[in-house]
Order: structure tokens, then C-alpha cells, then sequence
């Protein structure tokens, strides 16, 4: 917080602060009649009738009264990782969408319009990167126009977190009716490490095709298969990796090979054999193939309620880049 040589708190922001990452503490009250101070750090998005919005890198939105604030500054961005690659929150978007390849894409301006027969909300979603060409309201009338033709419903995908981010689309999104449904957390890490992990790699086969074993497998159903395999094998360098028991496909994953960018994907495993190292043996198999190709970074997805899925890849070393988040049209 801001403090003057006299130790008093300041507020040092201002209404044309909004779009600018601020650090904030406002007092509350609490049961006792007392005070409590509460501090929110992320971007402020809108300043208005005497109330401050701003959204955290989660993309939570927090509204704070005017009245009740005590201290406030700008602050620079988040500070660049200390390990792992470095990267853009442009390029990462950029390259998350070339390994999720939709059957059907359309521009509006900068935003491209992606469906898919509903399989996942990544690929029947507008991607809102960059400018559409036309103001945010007949933008977002063409997307639901758009989606409505292909009878399905109308999302858009906008990120927060990193420098660069959409916290501003998302809280116009937000105050237009559109509801956050879903979130993810984009992770990236340093792939060697993930290569070099100590584990029996023998048993991970590695295809250039999905066969039925493998899509029988993967948990994302009620879509046609065609969709779902043609989403799944689009993107610039394209793995399947499979591990067989008994008989049985006991653990999948997906890899996609972008330049220096590896992206992970669909690693899942059977019920009856987790807690067998298999998930970490399908990343190494798939690591080693990356670095093979001449990758040096890793990527991949994971929603924010996957706890399972989040200690496997904290443990592989990787980081938070940022968040996306999908917005559904009321």
C-alpha cells in the first residue's frame, strides 16, 4: 500500500486508472463493531456510481465501495516467472488454439467463431483475441447469430492473470449478462525435467492416430466420434500415447508438437490402475517424443476444480501462466 512519510495510508488511484493492475485495502466491518482491512490486488475494470470493480487473476470479480477504501496504488505487472520458458499471453493463446483445431472456423475480425458439434467448449467457442473488427456489442450479436445457425449455444473464451490478459473484455462480458461457467488454468513448465522424471516409459506406446482402444479410453462423450477425432488429431505434430494391461487401455495422452512448445493433453487413466505412476510414465513418453522434435517448452490445460490433475503436474514442475475462462450468452 501506498504510505506517506508521515506512515498514513493513501489512495493514489483514480476513474482513469481503469485498465491498470491496482493493489487496494479497504476496511469492513466485522461482528465485534470493529474494523477489518482487507487488501485485492488485479485489474481495475470499471470505476463507476461510487463503486470500484476489479478483477482478480482468477477472474473473480471483486466490487468495492468508494467509501470504504483506505489505500490504493497502481502496480506494475506480475513479475516474470523465475523458471521455465518465458512466454506471451497472446503467443500462448495462439498456440493453445493450433492444438485444438475445431471442425469449423469462421473470422470476425481478429476473433475467429469455432464450432464443433458441441464436443468441448474449446472448440465450439468464439476465440476473442485480439479486435473484431466491430464494436463489442455487434460483435457479440454476431457470435450468438453465428452459434444459434449452428444450434448451439453462444461462448466466448477470454483469458486473465497475465500481462496483456482480457480482464476488461471479461467484465464487459460480464456486465452485458454473459455468466463465467467454466475456468482453466493454463500451465506451463520447463520440458526436460518432465522428459528426464524417473519412469518405466517401456510401456507407453506411441501412435500418430487415436485408435478405438484409445478413444474408448477417453472420458469426453455424447458428441459424435467423428467430431471428436477429428478434433483430437488436427494440430501441427499430433501423439497418441497409450499404456495396455491385461488387456485393457489403462492410461492415454495426447501430445501436441508446436515449434518449441509441447502441449499436453488427455492424460487420463483407468480407475483400476491409479496410483501406479502411470499418468507420469505417458508425460515422459510424451516429453521425450517433444524433445525429440526439438521442443524446449511444455504446456497444457487443467481445469481449476481438477485436483488430481493439478498435483500430478505441480509435481512435473509445472506454474500458472494465466486463466481462461468460457462466458456463456444468457
Amino acid at each position: 500500500m501506498e504510505i506517506t512519510a508521515g506512515g498514513r495510508l493513501e489512495v493514489r488511484i483514480t476513474r482513469d486508472d481503469v485498465g491498470k493492475r491496482v493493489s487496494v485495502r479497504r476496511v469492513s466491518p466485522v461482528e465485534d463493531r470493529s474494523s477489518a482491512f482487507t487488501d485485492t490486488v488485479g485489474v481495475l475494470t470499471s470505476w463507476d456510481q461510487g463503486v470500484l470493480l476489479i478483477t482478480r487473476k482468477d477472474g473473480e470479480s471483486v466490487r468495492i465501495p468508494e467509501s470504504s477504501l483506505v489505500a490504493g496504488k497502481v502496480v506494475p505487472a506480475a513479475p516474470a516467472r523465475r523458471r521455465g520458458p518465458a512466454a506471451g499471453f497472446a503467443e500462448l493463446t495462439r498456440i493453445a488454439a493450433r492444438a485444438w483445431v475445431p471442425v469449423e472456423s469462421e473470422p470476425l475480425g481478429d476473433w475467429t467463431l469455432r464450432a464443433s458439434g458441441g464436443f468441448t467448449r474449446r472448440a465450439n467457442s468464439a476465440l476473442a483475441l485480439g479486435d473484431p473488427g466491430v464494436p463489442l456489442d455487434e460483435a457479440l450479436a454476431r457470435v450468438t447469430a453465428w452459434y444459434a445457425e449452428h444450434n448451439l449455444p453462444a461462448y466466448v473464451q477470454a483469458g486473465t492473470g497475465a500481462e496483456g490478459a482480457q480482464e476488461l473484455l471479461c467484465a464487459e462480458l460480464e456486465a452485458r449478462g454473459w455468466a463465467r461457467e467454466v475456468s482453466a488454468e493454463v500451465r506451463i513448465a520447463a520440458l526436460a525435467p518432465i522428459g528426464d522424471v524417473a519412469a518405466d516409459v517401456s510401456r507407453v506406446g506411441l501412435s500418430r492416430t487415436c485408435d478405438a482402444a484409445w478413444l474408448d479410453r477417453y472420458q469426453r462423450t455424447g458428441v459424435p466420434r467423428p467430431e471428436v477425432a477429428q478434433v483430437l488429431s488436427a494440430g501441427p505434430s499430433v501423439w497418441f500415447a497409450r499404456v495396455e494391461e491385461a488387456g485393457a487401455t489403462a492410461a492415454i495422452g495426447r501430445l501436441v508438437v508446436d515449434g518449441r512448445w509441447a502441449g499436453f493433453a488427455a492424460v487420463e487413466v483407468a480407475p483400476e490402475f491409479r496410483r501406479q505412476g502411470l499418468a507420469t510414465a505417458v508425460m515422459a513418453a510424451l516429453a521425450r517424443q517433444a524433445l525429440a522434435e526439438g521442443a524446449s517448452a511444455a504446456w497444457l490445460q487443467v481445469e481449476t476444480d481438477n485436483a488430481g490433475a493439478r498435483g500430478l503436474y505441480d509435481g512435473l514442475g509445472f506454474a500458472t501462466h494465466h486463466t481462461y475462462h468460457h462466458f456463456r450468452a444468457s
